[in-house]
Formats: structure tokens, C-alpha cells, sequence
């Protein structure tokens, strides 16, 4: 029996989803809930890998569970499990799905945020939540590049070395910058990431605002494959799994 449940976390306090030998982790923590519950660890797999610091509104999981599982009305194994789980993370809902189900491959797209807290003055409820950059940004520059993301592409401009990935070619579905008073918000859907890329995107989009690269020269960088034409990384805070969406 394959359980689809979907979580939100605050990653502040977590060295990324996927469990680590040495390290605190999301899938650690929902693992040991599920084991509370039923008494057995079943396999939890993700829908995605997000790294130190990375949050999320809306992440996908299983859980590989025996049939004994059923004694649980599925209505009511989100409350069973965020009882035991920490305050920084909570399933808000609980699905039956078919057997061939996989909560990574079976992905239609997904949807990033990127949020910027745009001001000088530091605000203690930013503070892990966002990305603080003092300097004015120009929104509107941000968004006319982030539209030149759209389309088919090699990504390698966009990915941190290290990720071990051969097959960089990612759908981006829309890219877009927003503004609301002080926060600005960078959206990216695609049918799959590269290592760090929408926190490279968002680092180029603020390289544009700053006038260090052109609105023009991104579909030159993408065209390029090369990732020291992209701006810089972006940090691990303001980055958001915003949504999940199957097939």
C-alpha cells in the first residue's frame, strides 16, 4: 500500500530533506512519526531532494506501508502524525495511490519561490525566511528576463558543479519577479531543477536589476552551457517548494 502525503516545513533547523548519517534532516523526523504510528519504519521516499535551509509549502512523499495501515481512516493521518512531529513541519494531507505511483518520477511540474526581502533594515520575521538585499531592486528588468526562461533548454549555465547530472535539458513552464511592498518574489515552474538552479536564475535576475548583465545576453548565457556567465547563487533561505502537480 502506497500513502502519498503532502507536508510543509520550515528547513531552518534541517540539513535538507533526504536523511544524512551526521545530520538532522525532514526525512528523519517524518520517518520517526510514521514509525511512532504504526510501529514499523516503512520506506518514506520524496518527491524531491532540498538542501540545507530550502522550505516548503507543499512537498509530496510515500510511504511504503503494509496492509495493516488501513486500520487508519486516511483522513486522519495527518493529525495522527503531526502529534509527532516538530512544530516546524506538518502533513496537511493524506492520499491512497496506485502501486506504480513514485512521488518524483510522476511529476507533472513543479513550482519554486524565491522570496527577497528588498530593504536595508533587517526584520527579525525575515530572519531564515528570505533572502534580505538592501539594494533597490527593479522588479519590472527582473521580469522581462525571467520570461526569456521559458521554453526548452539546456540549464548547464544554471547548475552548481558537483550534481553528477549528464542531462541537463529542463522545461520551464514560466518564469516570473513580483513585487509587494518589500518583499519580491521570484516564481519558477518546470518539469524538473538542476542542482541550485532556480537559486542561480534568481541570482542572475538580481545581477540584472544591478545592470552586471543584460535583459538581452540570458538567452546568450543559456545558450552558452557555461556556468561562470550566470550570476551567483543565491542563499538557501529564500528558496521555497511552493508546489507539486502530477500527471
Amino acid at each position: 500500500m502506497k500513502i502519498l502525503i503532502r507536508v510543509s516545513y520550515l528547513g531552518t533547523n534541517y540539513a535538507g530533506f533526504q536523511v544524512q548519517k551526521n545530520a538532522v534532516t525532514v526525512q528523519e523526523k517524518l520517518q520517526d512519526a510514521v514509525e511512532s504510528l504504526y510501529g514499523v519504519r516503512y520506506p518514506l521516499t520524496g518527491c524531491s531532494r532540498t538542501d540545507s535551509g530550502v522550505h516548503a509549502k507543499d512537498f509530496c512523499c510515500t510511504i511504503e506501508a503494509g496492509a495493516d495501515c488501513e486500520r487508519i481512516p486516511f483522513e486522519k493521518i495527518p493529525d495522527a502524525l503531526n502529534v509527532r512531529l516538530p512544530k516546524d513541519i506538518s502533513v496537511f494531507e493524506a492520499f491512497l495511490m496506485p502501486d506504480d505511483f513514485h512521488p518524483r518520477y510522476s511529476v507533472h511540474f513543479k513550482e519554486y519561490e524565491y522570496l527577497i526581502y528588498n530593504s536595508r533594515k533587517r526584520s527579525p520575521f525575515y530572519e531564515g525566511r528570505a533572502f534580505q538585499y538592501p539594494t533597490e531592486l527593479d522588479e519590472f528588468k527582473m521580469d522581462r528576463a525571467a520570461d526569456m526562461f521559458r521554453g526548452t533548454h539546456d540549464f548547464s549555465a544554471f547548475m552548481s558543479s558537483g550534481s553528477g547530472v549528464s542531462d541537463t535539458v529542463r522545461t520551464v513552464k514560466y518564469c516570473r519577479a513580483t513585487r509587494n511592498g518589500r518583499e519580491v518574489r521570484v516564481t519558477v515552474a518546470a518539469d524538473g531543477f538542476l542542482y541550485n538552479m532556480v537559486r542561480i536564475i534568481v541570482g542572475t535576475l538580481i545581477e540584472v536589476s544591478a545592470g552586471k548583465i543584460q535583459e538581452q545576453d540570458i538567452p546568450v548565457i543559456i545558450e552558452s552551457k557555461e556556468r561562470g556567465r550566470s550570476g551567483f547563487t543565491a542563499p538557501p533561505e529564500g528558496l521555497y517548494l511552493n508546489k507539486v502537480v502530477y500527471r
